[in-house]
């Protein structure tokens, strides 16, 4: 490697505000780059880094954790010396929507005549007390949950793109969702829990208050970008491709009205239809950028 230059890593990091069960679980997807980059000349270079141990994911989960600790206890959000937390600030200025997000995290429902009853369980649910424990590259600490196993090639750009679905779905597909014969919503899990529970009932009501906390808060990011992929990177344009020259892929058909005529004179923007701007962006920008190099983990 270079000597002389600093060595910069990359990755993308999308927050996502739900679980499994629509309820509120704050969390975070990471697409990191598997290696640095060096300079090399007047380009830069891809060093790729070893594989991953489980002692690597707990060591970094060990480094993480006490941190987090320390920057809540600097908010102000942290347990006190007496075990009592600091006032809740978000309650203060919105009690009905922190409500609505404590009763998601605990399972329960806030409001209609169901209030702080458990959201009802459906399927052969049984108790258990089992344990699960931790896969590969995967570490747990004080409530924290670090799982690192799943890597992509550079080569493998398909499933590199299903990995970032995954990353930026939605909170529930529509085909989950069924309205039984009294009227309620009848959510199917993705995966049966360990108890047995393949699907949640919720009343009209019930799943409104799901779906509510769930909306982030104004001017918050859920998508962040670091190292040389951050937006005023000094390297960001010799890491990242984009090749104007690439071949454009053919537009969708689209059942709208008739295109004018190819000798017809081109106005400006305003009057075009909605979907034929947005196709014309989503072309442009799938014929621009690329991912290069590394892999993901």
């Amino acid at each position: 490697m270079a000597q002389g230059h600093p060595e910069q890593s990359r990755g993308v990091a999308v927050v996502q505000r739900f679980g499994g069960a629509l309820n509120l679980n704050v969390h975070v997807h990471a697409l990191v780059m598997d290696g640095v980059f060096a300079r090399a000349g007047e380009g830069v270079a891809f060093w790729p880094a070893s594989p991953l141990t489980d002692l690597d994911v707990a060591e970094v989960l060990a480094t993480v954790v006490p941190r987090v600790g320390r920057l809540l206890a600097r908010l102000g959000l942290g347990d006190g010396d007496d075990g009592v937390s600091a006032p809740d600030g978000w309650a203060e200025e919105a009690p009905i929507l922190a409500g609505i997000a404590a009763t998601s995290v605990q399972g329960t429902v806030a409001l209609g005549p169901r209030a702080g009853a458990r959201v009802r369980q459906c399927g052969e649910t049984f108790e258990t007390d089992e344990p699960t424990t931790p896969g590969r590259c995967q570490a747990r600490q004080d409530g924290f949950d670090l799982q690192a196993a799943v890597r992509v090639q550079a080569c493998e750009r398909a499933r590199l793109e299903r990995l970032c679905r995954y990353a930026l779905r939605p909170p529930v597909a529509c085909e989950r969702l069924h309205r039984t014969a009294e009227g309620d919503i009848l959510l199917a899990l993705r995966h049966p829990w360990s108890d047995g529970t393949t699907h949640l009932l919720f009343g009209p009501l019930e799943l409104l208050e799901r779906l509510a906390v769930l909306i982030p808060r104004p001017r918050v990011n859920l998508i962040l970008y670091h190292g040389v992929l951050a937006p005023r990177a000094a390297w960001r344009a010799r890491v990242v491709a984009c090749d104007a020259r690439m071949d454009r892929v053919p537009p969708p058909a689209i059942d709208v009205a008739p295109a004018p005529p190819a000798d017809a004179p081109r106005g400006s923007g305003r009057g075009r239809l909605w979907a034929e701007l947005m196709r014309r962006s989503l072309v442009s920008m799938s014929s621009r950028v690329r991912f290069v190099g590394g892999a993901f983990g």
